[in-house]
């Protein structure tokens, strides 16, 4: 019989929110998140990177697919979570980049040229794309 593993989620709120705009917003790295993630996961495959942060816990990351564009831009899609192998338990604990994925589930957001534009720092991101399109010139 294969071993499963328990979720359990630092903020389950707050990451179902991040969740969902991501759902809207970037279908792809959903679906890789949602059919073939947490599967990986729950059977025990640590995915991702292992990263030490400031005050000593080990968390892991792992990167979505997404659009190059969007990358360059908001930055990568990463989910990060942590993993107990005595309680046999991965605590799932945000997706990246929260303040792009908060927003969008707070309100509609627009698009330019493709790309997500956040409300708050629309002039920033348009500045980016128009940048980022004239360099691929």
């Amino acid at each position: 019989m294969q071993e499963k593993y328990i979720f359990e989620y630092e903020n389950e709120n707050e990451f179902k929110k991040l969740e969902s705009a991501l759902k809207k917003y970037n279908m792809l790295a959903f679906k890789k998140l949602y059919f073939e993630y947490y599967p990986q996961l729950k059977k025990g495959q640590l995915l991702g990177t292992k990263v030490t942060l400031e005050d000593g816990t080990e968390e892991y990351q792992v990167k979505l697919p997404t659009d190059a564009m969007f990358t360059k831009v908001h930055g990568d899609v990463m989910l990060h979570y942590t993993f107990d192998e005595n309680t046999k338990t991965i605590k799932i604990k945000t997706l990246s980049p929260e303040a792009i994925l908060t927003e969008g589930h707070q309100s509609e957001l627009v698009t330019y040229k493709g790309v997500m534009v956040s409300k708050e720092h629309a002039d920033k991101d348009m500045f980016k794309i128009n940048l980022l399109n004239m360099i691929q010139k």
